[in-house]
């Protein structure tokens, strides 16, 4: 038995496919939160996202879709704050296709009515 779960051990942590695939999900949600943060145009902005997760704060995620990724998060402008909710798509390019953002930012609301990609709800 012991043998069984050393050969499985071994292969599972020498599959490449596992690490590439990893780095391809680190890379989206890098981009993500470079757009994000273009996008909040805020001065100081803290971000939780699968690569930094906070579960006092909620649950995240990376999932792979047909033509991209979906990638879910919080954020906020400082300390003084609360956490605003997201729902980032992105396509094969990783560029946002859709993003859902919950904030009241004025600022944001009126973006969102000049670009089709962005979702604001109060």
């Amino acid at each position: 038995m012991s043998l069984l779960v050393a050969t499985m051990s071994y292969q599972w942590i020498s599959n490449p496919a596992g690490r590439e695939e990893r780095a391809l999900q680190v890379a989206v949600v890098e981009s993500s939160r470079s757009q994000l943060t273009s996008i909040i145009g805020a001065v100081s902005l803290e971000i939780v996202d699968p690569l930094s997760p906070n579960r006092k704060v909620g649950k995240v995620y990376i999932y792979p879709e047909d033509q991209g990724w979906a990638v879910s998060g919080y954020y906020r402008r400082g300390t003084d704050d609360r956490w605003h909710p997201y729902l980032m798509m992105l396509g094969a390019d990783q560029r946002i296709t859709h993003l859902k953002l919950k904030d009241q930012d004025r600022r944001l609301v009126e973006r969102a009515a000049a670009d089709p990609r962005l979702e604001i709800s109060p």
